[in-house]
Order: C-alpha cells, then sequence, then structure tokens
C-alpha cells in the first residue's frame, strides 16, 4: 500500500478519525491517539463556519488542540462560500490548524431542508464556489471534503462532486458510501467507493461506512482500492480500535480483546480527560454518560448497574460503580458491530423546487449551518 498523503502530511497507516460531533473533542482524539501511537488523522468536532467567524467561546473550545496532536485537524461546515472563504483565512492567517476538511455530509432534515448537508452538492454550482472560496483562502493549507454518495438512488451526486472538488484544488475526497435517505440504515455502498476513486485518479479518495473492525477496513481498501479509509461509529466505546487498525496495516493480525476491568480503566480516563478538558469533573463525568451503553456493549452488567452508571454525576461516583463490575469477565462474543445510529428513512427533506435544476444559483438558507453531527 502506498502511503496516503495529506497536502504535505503523511498519515500512515491511511486511518482517519470521522469527526463526530459532541464524540471526537480533545479527550476521545487523545485516546484514540495513544491507542494508535500517534500514528493516523484524528480530525476535530464539526465546527460551524459562521460561529467560527463570530469567534463564539465555545467554538474557539472546539478548535483548541494541544501540543501532542500533530497535524491539527478541523472540520468545517458551511452553506455561503464568503462565510467559507472567511472561516479558512482565518484558520490559515492564525495558525489555528494544519489541515482543513469540509463536510457535505449531513443528513439531518433539519439541516437538508434548508439545502445544507448531503442536499448542497446537488447544486453543483453552489459546491464549486464553496470549494473555490476554501481552496483560494487556505494559503498553503490542504483542503479536504467528506460527502455522501448523494441524495436517494435517483440524485446522487458524488461522482460530479468529485470531478468539481480535483477541478477547484482539493486534496483528498472521503465518500460515505450511502444516500441522506439511508440516513444510518442498511448497508454501506462499498462499490460507489470504486466507482469514485477510477473516476478521480489525481487524488486520494478514503472510503467510510460500516467499519466495525480492523478487518472491515483492510477489507474495504482491497476491494475498492480506495487510498484509506474513515472510521466513525465503529470506534464508539471502542478507541482501542485505532490500535488494531495500526497493527492491520502494518502486517499484524492481533485484535484488541480486553477484559471488563481494562474497559473500566478506559472509561474512567475517559470521564477524567472530559473533565479536565471542561474544566469541570462533574461536567465531564455528566458528558461522558453518552458513552457508556457503547463502551459496556456485550457485556453483562445488569440493568440497576447500567442505569446507575448513565446517571453518575462524579469520577468518585463512576469508581464505585465500575468497581463492582466483574473485571475479569472475558470480552463478549459479537461484541463488534454497529453502534450509534443505525436508523434509515425514505424521504430527504429538501426546500421547494431543490431538485429542478441542479445547475440554477440557489443558495442554502442561512439556518441550515447547524451543529449537527457530519454524516
Amino acid at each position: 500500500m502506498t502511503q496516503l498523503q495529506i497536502g504535505p502530511h503523511p498519515v500512515q497507516p491511511p486511518v482517519v478519525l470521522a469527526p463526530m460531533a459532541g464524540i471526537t473533542n480533545a479527550p476521545f482524539r487523545t485516546l484514540c491517539r495513544e491507542f494508535s501511537g500517534g500514528k493516523g488523522l484524528f480530525v476535530s468536532e464539526m465546527i460551524t463556519t459562521r460561529a467560527l467567524v463570530e469567534r463564539d467561546a465555545k467554538t474557539m473550545r472546539l478548535i483548541h488542540f494541544d501540543g501532542t496532536e500533530e497535524p491539527r485537524s478541523v472540520q468545517l461546515y458551511g452553506v455561503d462560500p464568503a462565510t467559507v472563504g472567511k472561516a479558512v483565512r482565518m484558520i490559515a492567517d492564525e495558525g489555528l490548524a494544519d489541515h482543513i476538511d469540509l463536510n457535505f455530509g449531513c443528513p439531518v432534515p433539519k439541516v437538508t431542508r434548508k439545502g445544507g448537508g448531503s442536499a448542497l452538492p446537488y447544486k453543483r454550482p453552489l459546491l464549486r464556489a464553496i470549494l473555490r472560496e476554501a481552496v483560494a483562502g487556505a494559503g498553503g493549507l490542504p483542503v479536504t471534503m467528506k460527502m455522501r454518495k448523494g441524495i436517494d438512488d435517483d440524485h446522487l451526486t458524488y461522482l460530479d462532486a468529485g470531478r468539481i472538488a480535483v477541478e477547484e484544488g482539493v486534496t483528498a475526497i472521503a465518500l460515505h458510501g450511502r444516500t441522506a435517505a439511508q440516513h444510518y440504515g442498511g448497508t454501506a455502498d462499498w462499490e460507489a467507493i470504486a466507482r469514485l476513486k477510477e473516476a478521480v485518479p489525481e487524488i486520494p479518495v478514503l472510503g467510510n461506512g460500516d467499519i466495525w473492525s480492523a478487518a472491515d477496513a483492510v477489507r474495504m481498501v482491497r476491494e475498492t482500492g480506495c487510498d484509506g479509509v474513515v472510521v466513525g461509529r465503529g470506534c464508539l466505546g471502542r478507541p482501542w480500535l485505532f490500535g488494531d487498525l495500526v497493527a492491520a496495516f502494518e502486517g499484524g493480525g492481533e485484535t484488541a480483546a480486553p477484559s471488563f476491568g481494562e474497559v473500566a480503566a478506559v472509561m474512567r480516563r475517559h470521564a477524567q480527560l472530559l473533565g479536565e478538558w471542561l474544566e469541570d469533573e462533574a461536567r465531564g463525568v455528566i458528558d461522558f454518560r453518552k458513552h457508556i451503553a457503547w463502551y459496556t456493549k456485550g457485556f453483562s452488567v445488569g440493568s440497576e448497574l447500567r442505569r446507575r452508571l448513565a446517571t453518575a454525576s462524579s469520577l468518585a461516583e463512576l469508581d464505585e460503580l465500575l468497581g463492582r463490575l466483574d473485571p475479569d469477565q472475558p470480552w463478549p462474543a459479537h461484541a463488534d458491530g454497529p453502534r450509534g445510529r443505525t436508523s434509515g428513512r425514505n424521504r430527504v427533506v429538501l426546500p421547494d423546487g431543490w431538485l429542478a435544476d441542479p445547475y440554477d444559483s440557489a443558495c442554502a438558507g442561512a439556518d441550515a449551518e447547524l451543529d449537527t453531527s457530519g454524516g
């Protein structure tokens, strides 16, 4: 396998942590990097361009990287070319990051109904204008993009979007092999990743969708010819997956199978890191609650203990509850597999007349720019 190159930054093995709102904050990225030995690329939570330009306090904290993160990778989401350009120039001029990824994959109805997210690439001129402004504002920083196949099977956009990206100077493309209509349901279409790779041989193509194990990642590369993988829901409650990915791409076959005691230690560290990052222990433990079901999936816990873990509000309380777990309980069979959102839907909510002409000069509504996970 050739080395994945994102602008001046080598990414070896070719593994990228997908941006996920409320998940891929600095503490979670730290855990994933520790398990990978610092190898791979770890992208921030999605940042909206309008909030960044306005220097919203929460957004400025989200875009902060510690000294161990290199390269510093940030994902931006915006629907207005001028605002995207301003945000990218701000990052470049102030040295806030080393790599910029643009999100065009969000399938959430409150975003697509305003023409944002995975609805936006259907309007080819708007997509081109955003990419042109981003690349122009980035200076020497590499600009990449993440997208879906299209709105639905009758309105696929990924091949056109891929050519536009190449023409506008985008460095690499990640494709989630689902349409917006699929949301997170069904099966990812890996063949679409292969077709995109054939269509844009000039730049790296990364595949995303249904990577639940290191073996899945290696299989995707072999079957599609893609240059690397983007892992999202597969690492929920499984930050050690990045260690497995490094081993698999470097020729090893071993995968982590931590005991419940080892999992509990990771859970405790995750909660502590969140508290330190938020500068509030209780807020950190409360924020950690969303991860508990993912970490404990497949293990025997008991409904009452599981409920109490999900309502803990201090590290002392969390320690007491984690101490009740059986530390010798082995890694459960069939613990891997789908996690996070798995629902699908059949109809994508769009602005009136959005599908009438893919080449008109329509713009997305300003209120399409919401802090919503990437897709």
